[in-house]
């Protein structure tokens, strides 16, 4: 199937089969610059995501696999949607107007990124989309009551668009419940901006607009302390090498085996995007910002990656090799009231939406 806009197309094909027999369809958007990405029906992964660079040369920055059987059986993750809950819920378990809500533990410290049939690991119905300004995908899925454990009959949609007037790809979340529950929704990029498969991102430049983060125990799950981000290795207010500190023997360092971590952004108008980071890769020259409505971005840097996997391009995924930017609400919410609620009612609407701004240096 091939849709059409003005300028951008999208491409739509078989590209495998689920263990269960059903089939899992990708999405080639395409704009009138030439950046295609593609998008799988399964986890809604971004499977490749080839963008310019200073020279206009196109390279895909995005981790993943060449075909669909590993994202099934291996994947930590790459490109995927996560949900119904993004990052960990301690011990598995929150409650909820006066019930408590036992969740599926996936992790020995509680449940992570949904359970371990999260929205990662669904097949969504997928829809085409195209307009005057650019092309893309929606993705929709049914999550039913009691699913790894939540509560309410959830109905979620995600739209990707990637835009023809500059490559900026947006993705809005949406979410609507029959019974009170907890969402936090966001994608799972592993990105390498001097290409998938080139190695180390250590040299890569980060900026990240936040003046505090949350520290964490040893389950990976925050202590309840926002802590300032001065003075320490956190400090990415102006850019630094993602590398420059990471090695030092500071205990989040240590406890995160480099940098996994919720970064409180500064205050916004609601809904209202505004920039949550940027990442320059000097040799190329790409750069990428991050906008969000969300109240944190968590940062990951491919501290799991431990050259079990052969991605795309053929080669082997070592620790460090991409960065993660995860906009969403903060890890273990529903058990910490003094967090931004992650709380949906009936009646109400989950909107969550987020820029992925391609550009390169000067």
């Amino acid at each position: 199937m091939t849709v059409t806009a003005p300028t951008g197309r999208v491409e739509i094909d078989q590209f495998g089969t689920t263990r269960d027999g059903v089939d899992v369809h990708r999405a080639v958007l395409t704009n009138a610059r030439g950046c295609r990405v593609a998008i799988l029906s399964y986890g809604g992964v971004i499977q490749t995501l080839e963008v310019p660079d200073r020279a206009g040369a196109l390279t895909n920055v995005a981790l993943g696999f060449g075909s669909f059987g590993p994202y099934e059986t291996d994947s930590p993750y790459f490109g995927a949607i996560i949900g119904r809950f993004a990052n960990r819920i301690r011990d598995a378990r929150f409650t909820l107007d006066g019930v408590e809500h036992v969740l599926d533990r996936n992790d020995e410290y509680g449940c992570v990124h949904g359970g371990a049939t999260g929205f990662h690991a669904r097949v969504w119905t997928m829809t085409p989309t195209a307009d005057a300004d650019g092309v893309g995908v929606r993705l929709e899925l049914l999550s039913p009551d009691g699913d790894n454990g939540f509560p309410g009959n959830l109905n979620v949609a995600v739209d990707y668009r990637l835009l023809d007037a500059a490559d900026h790809l947006q993705i809005t979340y949406r979410a609507t419940t029959d019974a009170a529950t907890v969402v936090n929704l966001t994608g799972h990029s592993y990105l390498n901006l001097a290409g998938e498969g080139s190695g180390s991102v250590l040299d890569h430049l980060l900026q990240v607009d936040a003046d505090a983060y949350l520290p964490v125990d040893d389950a990976l799950v925050p202590t309840g302390e926002v802590a300032t981000v001065a003075g320490t290795p956190f400090d990415f207010r102006t850019p630094h090498r993602i590398g420059e500190r990471i090695r030092t023997s500071h205990a989040q360092l240590v406890a995160g085996r480099g940098y996994d971590h919720n970064f409180v952004l500064r205050a916004n108008a609601e809904d209202e995007l505004r920039r949550a980071a940027r990442v320059e890769e000097p040799a190329s020259g790409r750069t990428l910002e991050v906008w969000t409505t969300e109240p944190g971005i968590d940062v990951y840097s491919g501290n799991f990656l431990d050259a079990g996997l052969v991605g795309t391009g053929g080669r082997i995924y070592r620790q460090g090799d991409a960065i993660a930017l995860e906009p969403e609400h903060f890890t273990d919410s529903p058990n910490r009231p003094e967090f931004p609620s992650t709380v949906l009612r009936p009646g109400e609407e989950y909107l969550s939406r987020t820029e992925y701004r391609f550009g390169v240096d000067g």
